[in-house]
């Protein structure tokens, strides 16, 4: 039997579920959500109109049948989600709620050694080659990959780092092939489409886990072998949002060689959680005084905002250089070799 959802867009479905949830709960969400995605939102919020009790109720159904099966998928698989779903639902909604999410989440290959200890994967696939290893990591979260990039003898990671930021599309027979290789410990292949997977955003998210040392090795190496790729990197790396990685101590030593007028603009751009991270590191009376300069400043143009910022984590990135400053970030040396 239909409902009076079938024929709403998914678009309109989050709007009226943002709606449902009120707008402490929806500001929350916008937090995790991109720029246009935001925009889109808020136009359909805008325009919605007449909700009735039912169409709410249905919306925030399916919200939650989707949200248990992406939990059910995380802890087993499609096929354990698929079982209890149909446990709890029926069949034809299990299949219905599975059927919506298969084109949304992408279940990835190789998600059973999402699961493996990083240590015991590292063994098995460290004498690979260099682009299967690759392979692998740009499927595992970055933490794994961290773990397990930082344990690789050096004259590999910069390839391996390399091989990683230039992957763009892998077809599902070379992916069959390394997991016919992997089989004794990875689950089936799920029948899927090219798969767009690494690239560069994949390597700086690994980059920014990993410990300073490796990081330090590997871009000093692709600065020398692949200069613009390199550059690419290093702009995407540690951002203005990351301050919030550091120890008062440390923020405190930043603002030290952070000029005033760089820092209100910074801000001016920045959320809530970073300004107060900046504020209460600073005397209460130049706290006052950013606060009113960012006031009677104005609207700021994103492009000054964004300069601001990377001044800020130019200051940052040479403090931590000369070791005056430490980041918080995963270590690579909880793994022995």
């Amino acid at each position: 039997m239909s409902k009076e959802t079938d024929n709403i867009s998914g678009l309109q479905k989050a709007a009226i579920l943002l709606i449902a949830l009120g707008p402490e709960r929806s500001a929350n969400v916008f937090k995790h959500l991109k720029e246009e995605e935001i925009e889109e939102l808020t136009l359909e919020i805008a325009n919605t109109r007449n909700i009735t009790p039912k169409v709410k109720d249905d919306v925030i159904s399916e919200f939650y049948q989707v949200c248990l099966a992406q939990q059910y998928i995380a802890e087993g698989g499609i096929n354990y989600a698929k079982e209890v779903l149909e446990k709890s639902f029926g069949a034809d909604k299990a299949m219905d709620v599975i059927g919506k999410l298969t084109a949304s989440l992408q279940v990835k290959p190789f998600e059973f050694i999402r699961k493996t200890d990083a240590s015991q994967l590292l063994n098995f696939i460290q004498d690979e080659h260099p682009q299967t290893i690759a392979l692998i990591l740009s499927y595992l979260s970055a933490a794994q990959s961290a773990l397990i990039l930082s344990a690789l003898p050096p004259d590999r990671q910069a390839d391996v780092a390399k091989r990683i930021a230039i992957m763009d599309r892998t077809s599902p027979e070379v992916i069959k092939e390394v997991e016919k290789v992997l089989e004794s410990k990875l689950s089936s292949l799920v029948n899927q489409d090219y798969t767009i997977i690494g690239g560069v955003d994949a390597v700086v998210e690994i980059l920014n886990t990993v410990d300073r040392g490796t990081e330090k090795h590997i871009m000093e190496t692709l600065e020398i072998e692949e200069p613009e790729l390199a550059d690419e990197i290093r702009k995407k790396m540690f951002v203005f949002e990351d301050i919030l990685l550091l120890d008062d101590r440390a923020i405190q030593r930043v603002l030290r060689d952070v000029d005033n007028g760089d820092l209100a603009t910074a801000l001016k751009g920045s959320n809530e959680e970073v300004q107060n991270a900046i504020f209460n590191n600073l005397s209460k009376r130049l706290a006052a005084m950013i606060k009113e300069d960012m006031e009677f400043m104005g609207p700021v143009r994103m492009k000054d905002v964004e300069e601001a910022q990377q001044k800020i984590v130019n200051v940052i990135r040479k403090l931590e250089d000369s070791a005056e400053i430490v980041i918080s970030r995963g270590g690579g040396d909880e793994i022995v070799v």
